[in-house]
């Protein structure tokens, strides 16, 4: 949870190329970051794979006003609303979007190509039909901005009894690495997007770095199988609040949408 889903660049940079508020061509370079390119799969009326800018442009036509993000983990169909076939690719991917306005998603396939020390990541979004739903436990922006509040006490708890502070230069670049990211450019959120939701993500990022940090820097004070489960037990609702908030926030635009507010 270290970095943003490539679903969450998706939907929020869709969402400001659907509000009019930033152009076709600073859409696609945002979505697609540092991977090589990004393709399409499987669009209606499409026989073959297309690129992301007329791939936005069909999905507007087909009637999309809006996109939201999943976050699906197993046991925690996030952000999900079926059928059946589309939630199972979503969970394995651990991401997807959903249109609103049009019964369809997409969930990413990535590829990592070219010899070694020379390898760049290709992406394909593969279009699938998806039920009409409220999608499942997505929080609204005030309880998720309550929920990471408590999150990011319990997550400094578990910190603490872990002895992370002791786990040495690779924790430390770690929140260097963070900052660093956080003060360069500050655009977490594309244009268009209400304050509220810019802040909840930012949090739900920083409870990402803690529960990633506890995760992955060593065992600090957890020495034993025991301590190593009841980390893990500690961790699993603080992370599901993080995916919870992060999802809240992407989908920010589309609950404007629906509460009347665009």
């Amino acid at each position: 949870m270290l970095s943003e889903p490539r679903s969450g660049r998706l939907a929020a940079w869709g969402n400001g190329l659907l509000a009019g508020l930033v152009s076709p061509d600073d859409a696609v370079l945002a979505i697609v970051g540092d991977d090589a390119v990004h393709r399409v799969e499987g669009l209606p009326g499409e026989t073959a794979a297309v690129g992301l800018t007329l791939a936005l442009g069909r999905l507007r036509s087909l009637g999309v006003t809006g996109l939201r993000v999943a976050l699906p983990a197993p046991g925690h169909p996030l952000g999900l609303s079926g059928p059946p076939e589309f939630n199972a690719r979503a969970l394995e991917a651990e991401e997807a979007v959903v249109c609103h306005g049009a019964a369809l998603g997409l969930v990413p396939e990535v590829y990592e190509a070219g010899p070694s020390g020379d390898v760049h990541v290709e992406v394909v979004w593969h279009v699938l039909p998806v039920r009409e739903a409220p999608p499942a436990d997505v929080p609204s922006l005030g309880e998720a901005e309550r929920e990471l509040a408590e999150a990011l006490r319990e997550a400094t708890e578990v910190l603490s009894g872990l002895d992370l502070a002791g786990s040495g230069p690779v924790a430390e670049a770690a929140i260097d690495a963070y900052r660093a990211r956080a003060e360069r450019g500050r655009e977490v959120l594309a244009p268009g997007y209400p304050p509220r939701a810019v802040r909840v993500l930012e949090l739900a990022q920083r409870v990402g770095l803690l529960v990633s940090l506890a995760y992955e820097n060593g065992h600090g004070g957890a020495v034993s199988s025991a301590e190593m489960r009841a980390r893990g037990e500690a961790l699993r609702p603080v992370e599901r609040t993080g995916r919870r908030a992060q999802v809240a926030a992407y989908n920010a635009y589309v609950e404007e949408l629906e509460r009347g507010v665009r």
